[in-house]
């Protein structure tokens, strides 16, 4: 057996994983795609949005490759959580569109520099030095992240679940068959919590 580039493999599954976060939106309508779904406010073109910017941060100045975005969230006086939302002067195609630029920025530095390449990450204190494959590792994590935040969020507006479009990745069945799964679940849970009163 062929032994696997560490760097290839790297990438291929940080690839994977935008890959997945993007898909939560397919078929989307505009409300759907940024309406809250928590208490905290999260919503699938949030997590694209802020995927994007810390695709730009780690990938760019980390290792001295500035990207040249304007991003309204490095402003001083922008509001907290400002790259989890998307106002409604910000289109869809605006977030898609950032979040693409950021891919190719980040794809770019990958090609060019070793897994040992060393950059510098600011808002780490004193862990901020780091290689390549640190970040790497660190964005995939992130990034599958929220890709799981996006799989609930979805799940909640219309009940779609699943990796990605050409694997659901779901054991089980059909709606009915999880309609009495939850039901089996809930009625578990209550009995667990009977036993307790």
């Amino acid at each position: 057996m062929k032994p696997h580039d560490p760097k290839d493999d790297l990438h291929r599954y940080l690839k994977a994983a935008r890959e997945a976060v993007v898909w939560k939106l397919d078929g989307l309508s505009e409300y759907d795609s940024r309406r809250p779904l928590t208490p905290t406010g999260t919503n699938i073109l949030g997590l694209v949005k802020h995927l994007a910017s810390v695709e730009l941060g780690y990938f760019g100045p980390t290792f001295g490759r500035p990207h040249h975005e304007h991003l309204p969230w490095d402003a001083e006086d922008s509001e907290p959580n400002a790259d989890m939302w998307a106002p409604a002067d910000e289109s869809r195609e605006d977030v898609l569109g950032l979040y693409h630029r950021a891919w190719a920025h980040a794809d770019a530095t990958i090609e060019a520099l070793p897994l040992d390449a060393v950059g510098h990450v600011p808002w780490w204190g004193d862990d901020g030095d780091v290689t390549l494959q640190r970040i790497m590792l660190h964005m995939t994590a992130e990034t599958n992240r929220h890709a799981g935040h996006a799989d609930i969020v979805r799940e909640l507006i219309d009940g779609k679940a699943g990796l990605r479009e050409s694997n659901g990745n779901m054991d089980g069945g059909d709606e009915a068959w999880y309609r009495e799964y939850w039901t089996r679940l809930e009625a578990s849970a209550m009995e667990a919590q009977a036993k307790l009163s």
